[in-house]
């Protein structure tokens, strides 16, 4: 079965201030990227914009209608210190959530065997009813709880190795046994959360802080030790990624050096754990990652292992 790659041109309509480092060109240097010969049998979908009842899925409806009330007609809206939106927000919000739900549905069906969706803004920071760090919908999230609702996953796993802590996914599942949500991020670093100390209501909350100037190395212990233990146990009946690139070395809003092969090696891995309980479903959404050459081939090569898949 394929590889999906699900996006939508209406996802470069959401518009940051000049400088800001979530920008349009992420997209664009990932499409270009995959454009290459070796990306010929993905098959690329555009991503549907999701209902507002899908998005509500993790937000309250009232979260919901406030920010699609906040899309300005023109010009900027300032949301909080750090994330704004233009006139196409609020359609490339639903577009990233519809993209991740889309994914589910052909992956839980059988109809694709994993999926990579790139998608802006990105959302592991939007909280049950607050957003930030560029965020305002959790798409990782609405995609781990459909699974549950529509096509009955017991239990759904988030994995998340963006560099920052994914504080909104762990809000949304702090006090849910049946999603497993798990990080490796730098730390002290934004958002602030993320300490080993932070467990959940039911120890489905799994941190896994590396230091400035950890590496591969110190990554792939953290995966090895504490991670991939946990997730052999959840069992997972799908394993949504939250795709966060600026872990990479060359990132500009962190300090981890990672490389495109160790992105690609956590894929396989992740690939391993869904091959063991969930029939090898995953289904992955892009967040962060900000040097265009870093997103770049840390993309190319996290598809690549999932096309091997």
């Amino acid at each position: 079965m394929p590889t999906l790659y699900i996006t939508h041109p209406a996802c470069l309509d959401h518009l940051p201030p000049a400088g800001h480092p979530e920008r349009p060109d992420r997209l664009r240097a990932i499409e270009r990227a995959l454009a290459a010969d070796a990306y010929k049998p993905l098959v690329r979908v555009e991503a549907p914009a999701a209902s507002l009842d899908t998005i509500a899925l993790c937000h309250p409806m009232d979260y919901v209608t406030a920010v699609q009330e906040a899309s300005p007609q023109q010009g900027l809206v300032q949301i909080d210190a750090d994330t704004s939106m233009s006139p196409g927000t609020f359609e490339a919000a639903l577009r990233g959530a519809g993209g991740a739900v889309q994914a589910v549905d052909e992956v839980m069906t059988g109809k694709a065997t994993n999926a990579f969706v790139a998608v802006r803004p990105p959302g592991h920071h939007a909280e049950t009813a607050r957003p930030m760090g560029f965020c305002l919908f959790n798409n990782a999230a609405i995609a781990a709880r459909h699974a549950q609702r529509k096509h009955g996953a017991e239990r759904a796993a988030i994995v998340d190795f963006d560099v920052h802590h994914g504080n909104g996914s762990q809000d949304i599942f702090w006090s849910d046994a049946s999603v497993l949500y798990s990080s490796t991020h730098q730390m002290p670093l934004y958002p602030g959360t993320g300490a080993v100390s932070e467990s959940g209501e039911h120890d489905t909350i799994v941190n896994a802080p590396l230091r400035a100037g950890d590496g591969g190395s110190q990554f792939k212990a953290a995966f090895e030790n504490r991670i991939l233990p946990r997730l052999r146990d959840f069992k997972p009946d799908v394993v949504v990624i939250s795709a966060g690139f600026d872990a990479h070395t060359r990132d500009p809003l962190a300090n981890l050096n990672l490389v495109e092969a160790d992105f690609a090696w956590a894929t396989q891995k992740l690939m391993e754990i869904a091959d063991r309980s969930a029939q090898g479903r995953v289904v992955s959404v892009l967040e962060g990652g900000y040097d265009l050459e870093g997103l770049a081939g840390s993309v190319a090569a996290h598809v690549n292992a999932l096309m091997r898949g």
